[in-house]
């Protein structure tokens, strides 16, 4: 029977390691990406109407 990859055994979508911190992301949530794109756009909005 063929072994089945779930999704513990997949790869982190992100990993950060500088010095003693190590942070790992594993599933970066929709409304995250939501939000920085629309924070980006407003304040690329206001940057260059200034």
């Amino acid at each position: 029977m063929p072994h089945s990859k779930d999704q513990t055994d997949a790869p982190p979508r992100f990993e950060l390691r500088l010095g003693g911190l190590h942070l790992t992301v594993q599933h970066i949530p929709s409304w995250l990406v939501a939000l920085v794109t629309t924070a980006g756009g407003a304040a690329l909005t206001w940057w260059t109407q200034h």
